[in-house]
């Protein structure tokens, strides 16, 4: 059974509190950064890709050329975002999800 004021939801009564902020800043400070980064990189590979086609068409070993290492380098910055996220998460996320969750499974 809910403490909630008559018309609030306990997700409502949860939101309001200063725990769920902080876990909504620490999200954003993480995500929000890393998106831009990544939508900037990816951009770039884009913009390389279609105005500088003789330095993307450079060859480095063999038949592999600039582009393809751009291309490559995308999946393994997403990877390694996922991952990192992962990290960040499981440490700063998630202990402080758990706090809340158990505190509104309380009410």
């Amino acid at each position: 059974m809910s403490t909630a004021p008559e018309g609030f939801s306990v997700y409502e009564e949860v939101r309001a509190t200063p725990e769920f902020a902080r876990l909504r800043h620490k999200f954003r400070a993480f995500v929000f950064p890393l998106t831009v980064a990544f939508l900037a990189w990816y951009l770039l590979y884009v913009v390389m890709s279609g105005f500088a086609r003789d330095f993307m068409a450079i060859q480095l070993v063999g038949t592999i050329n600039v582009a393809l290492v751009f291309g490559l380098l995308q999946f393994v910055s997403t990877f390694g975002i996922a991952y990192f996220y992962a990290r960040y998460a499981g440490a700063q996320l998630d202990p402080i999800a758990e706090d809340i969750r158990a505190k509104a499974e309380a009410r």
